[in-house]
């Protein structure tokens, strides 16, 4: 194709972007509505496939040692722990450290409740806190660490715990949460591009003589298709950038609400450099998408003439 070809091309695409006012106007907001519903539940989906994530990596076993438990004994479970594949890391609590950590976890009222618990009155016991490779392997290590009593006298293990039953129901409900964001974007979706194309094509629609005298006079299929193609990639992308701007900028504002603090549930919110990539690429990558294509749909029932 010549430069010329070309630059006529890309003129008169963008002249009837210009030219046809309110038929521009109804496809670039009906593919702003459209992309901007989309975009906030992209948006609420990423947060919650992101928060499910933290609270799942979040889900540690704590195993309590009984009291009086010898030092090589301790030492020796520490290592047998640590041999088992899945664990990620393995840190001793002393029932010192556990008192402390307590008192701060209480705040003031926890002081003057725990007053008197030092030394030997500390009703804690040692502890130690693993982390797992993965949150869905915590029961399967539990399991393992608790078999690391068996045949020892004494037993240097009192608990094991992890919160047996309420993690299988957490990650039960994580998943679900996964999959009902992905279904209702994926419902999105289909209803934008149904929308935005139908839209389009009542635009292509109304210019049907313009095509039909063109072909009349000679033009080929490709020459009257390219204006339309350029045409749909400007209404998608101007149509697109709108609701992307928007998003973008209220949700840097949104992280950056004093207010907004979730640090107590030790939750926070997708960075905005991770998500304004994904936001951008997809809803760009979408509007232009659905604008050619709603042009080459509507433009080829009107070439055979």
């Amino acid at each position: 194709m010549k430069i010329s070809t070309v630059s006529r091309h890309l003129r008169e695409g963008t002249k009837n972007v210009v030219r046809n006012g309110w038929m521009t106007f109804a496809s670039i907001s009906s593919i702003a509505i459209s992309l901007f519903i989309l975009g906030i539940f992209v948006l609420i989906t990423l947060n919650v496939n992101d928060v499910a994530t933290q609270i799942e990596q979040q889900v540690e076993i704590n195993v309590y040692l009984e009291v009086n438990t010898p030092q090589d004994q301790i030492t020796a479970l520490q290592t047998q722990i640590q041999a088992i594949s899945e664990v990620k890391t393995i840190k001793f609590v002393s029932k010192e450290e556990g008192l402390v950590y307590l008192r701060e976890k209480l705040g003031d009222s926890g002081k003057a409740l725990l007053d008197g618990f030092e030394g030997d009155n500390n009703p804690l016991n040692d502890a130690f806190t693993i982390e797992v490779d993965d949150p869905r392997n915590v029961a399967s290590v539990a399991d393992q660490i608790s078999a690391l009593n068996v045949g020892k006298d004494p037993k240097p293990i009192y608990k094991v715990n992890y919160g047996k039953g309420t993690v299988e129901a957490l990650f039960k409900v994580t998943k679900i949460a996964r999959w009902i964001g992905i279904g209702i974007v994926v419902l999105l979706s289909f209803t934008a591009v149904f929308l935005i194309a139908n839209t389009i094509k009542i635009t292509i629609l109304a210019r049907k003589r313009e095509i039909s005298i063109m072909k009349l006079v000679g033009a080929t299929n490709s020459f009257i298709r390219w204006p339309f193609f350029i045409e749909g990639a400007l209404l998608g992308f101007i149509g697109s950038a709108i609701p992307t701007a928007i998003i973008l900028a209220g949700y840097w504002k949104l992280l950056n609400l004093s207010s907004l603090n979730l640090n107590l549930l030790m939750i926070k919110l997708t960075p905005f450099e991770n998500i304004a990539p994904t936001m951008t690429v997809l809803l760009l990558g979408l509007g232009i998408v659905i604008g050619v294509w709603g042009s080459l749909i509507s433009v080829r029932k009107f070439l055979r003439v």
